[in-house]
């Protein structure tokens, strides 16, 4: 994949020259590696996305648009914006105190950043998986159970049992549905009400995709899911991913560029100075990159 191209005088005049990381390429970004055309309606549009915490510039004019229900990659060495931008689609970061957030974030065409957004329901529409399980101390059946509850979309309580309007159920139901689509059920179904805690870490983590799944979301991020995990329930984790891109958005950030090549429709690499510098269908970003530090970085040169 060696280029012979090299970057003009001309296009400097039209890219900002970024910095390097040791043993990284000095490059200029051009605008036509980040602009990824697809036939898909846009889900999540970021246009001109900066984040700072405190004096750090951790992400670096960021614009993208993410196609609905696919699987979209986020890679990039350690510190490069990855897990901040996977944060700033569903506003996460508003709980770190120091940071400061300027750019456009829309989800079907409404501003995500705009004021009185109501956060509890944004998070309940774009859902968040993060990189250790956290499985509440309850048992299986009220992980499950719990969001939908507190959100009053079904009440088990006692004032609904007597009064004859318990949903149980549809909480039934429901449990049911999401360990089924968490690829979980068959292995817990006889012990809903054992502890979480007592799963392995797979299942754990395949219970946390469930329990986000409760509450209906649209889009579901993923903060490396799987980094934690053994080849076996990496694989299962991986399997579930591409069975939900058939009706969620799911966005994943990975440091196994594998993984991503394996189960993302479109992958966008972020480099030193929390810049994305390429963005594109992950079949060419892996066989063909426009950026040298983008194969450099894919071929295990630096990072």
């Amino acid at each position: 994949m060696s280029k012979t191209t090299s970057t003009t005088e001309t296009d400097r005049t039209d890219t900002e020259r970024v910095g390097t990381t040791t043993g990284e390429t000095d490059e200029h970004v051009r605008d036509e590696w980040r602009d990824y055309s697809f036939d898909a309606p846009t889900k999540i549009g970021v246009e001109d996305l900066d984040v700072y915490y405190g004096d750090d510039h951790a992400l670096d004019g960021v614009s993208m648009d993410i196609p609905e229900q696919s699987v979209t990659a986020l890679i990039g060495p350690s510190g490069c914006g990855k897990s901040t931008f996977l944060r700033c689609l569903n506003r996460m970061n508003d709980r770190v105190s120091s940071a400061r957030i300027d750019g456009s974030v829309t989800l079907d065409g409404q501003e995500v950043y705009q004021e009185g957004v109501n956060l509890v329901e944004l998070r309940k529409r774009v859902g968040m998986v993060f990189q250790s399980p956290n499985p509440f101390p309850k048992s299986i059946r009220e992980n499950i159970s719990y969001g939908p509850e507190k959100h009053g979309d079904i009440d088990t309580g006692l004032l609904a049992r007597v009064l004859g309007r318990s949903d149980e159920a549809a909480r039934e139901d429901l449990v049911e549905q999401c360990l089924r689509d968490a690829a979980l059920w068959d292995e817990v179904a006889d012990r809903l009400d054992d502890n979480a805690l007592g799963l392995s870490g797979g299942q754990q983590q395949r219970l946390c995709i469930a329990r986000c799944l409760s509450v209906h979301p649209e889009v579901i991020l993923m903060d490396e899911p799987a980094s934690a995990l053994d080849p076996i329930a990496t694989a299962k984790i991986e399997d579930l991913i591409a069975e939900l891109s058939q009706e969620y958005t799911v966005v994943i950030v990975t440091h196994n560029m594998q993984q991503a090549a394996r189960i993302s429709e479109q992958t966008a690499v972020f480099l030193t100075g929390g810049e994305l510098v390429e963005y594109g269908d992950t079949d060419q970003i892996f066989e063909d990159p426009e950026s040298d530090r983008v194969e450099d970085y894919i071929t295990g040169k630096f990072g």
